[in-house]
């Protein structure tokens, strides 16, 4: 019987990998708790009147996030786990914005997350074939402001007061007080605020 030659050795071992991808990356507990919020999500959530901040923030809270005062989330923005996220004071997250935390995100105060903006902290990891997740944690720091559209990557960390234009994407840290745009982002220019503290009207 002819040994089977190494490409075929190979497909083997490829097939093997991918049947062990199947394995759920998730506890029972998890998944019970991300199907809990699903719901909860696609419908208190979702249809709470638009400016019922409060009581978002009350299911958020009731999941698990931490978050902060006057923190304004719109009832069309989609959290994937509230245990993994926090938010800071005087922050608000836009209509339609999507915060895909499989890994940790943490948003410092007073940040705009505008409408649409997508910040992924999920990935896999393409050096073997059955691409286990990976969960790099985003952390945006205070004062910076994600404009629409635009796309933060895994493990990528917005400095204070950065601005990511609007369809921006980020693939790597965006330094502080610094103006962003492109795909994939570069600098295009420096920040600076007026005197005050910009959450004395929030």
């Amino acid at each position: 019987m002819p040994e089977p030659d190494h490409h075929e050795a190979q497909e083997h071992a490829l097939d093997d990998a991918i049947a062990r991808a199947k394995v759920s990356p998730w506890t029972l507990r998890q998944k019970i708790g991300r199907a809990l919020w699903m719901v909860v999500q696609g419908t208190l959530f979702r249809y709470s009147w638009h400016n019922w901040y409060a009581f978002r923030r009350a299911l958020l809270r009731l999941f698990g996030a931490r978050i902060g005062r006057s923190v304004s989330v719109r009832p069309t923005a989609r959290i994937e786990i509230p245990w993994l996220l926090e938010i800071g004071d005087y922050c608000s997250v836009g209509d339609f914005a999507r915060v895909y935390n499989l890994g940790p995100i943490t948003i410092g105060r007073r940040v705009s997350v505008s409408q649409y903006a997508h910040l992924c902290a999920g990935s896999h990891d393409h050096t073997r074939a059955d691409l286990p997740l990976t969960r790099p944690p985003i952390a945006v720091h205070d004062n910076a402001w994600l404009a629409a559209e635009c796309f933060v990557g895994p493990g990528v960390t917005v400095g204070e007061g950065a601005i990511l234009g609007a369809r921006g994407c980020a693939f790597k840290d965006l330094a502080p007080w610094t103006i962003y745009g492109g795909n994939p982002a570069r600098a295009i220019g420096h920040r600076s605020l007026q005197d005050g503290d910009p959450g004395d009207d929030a």
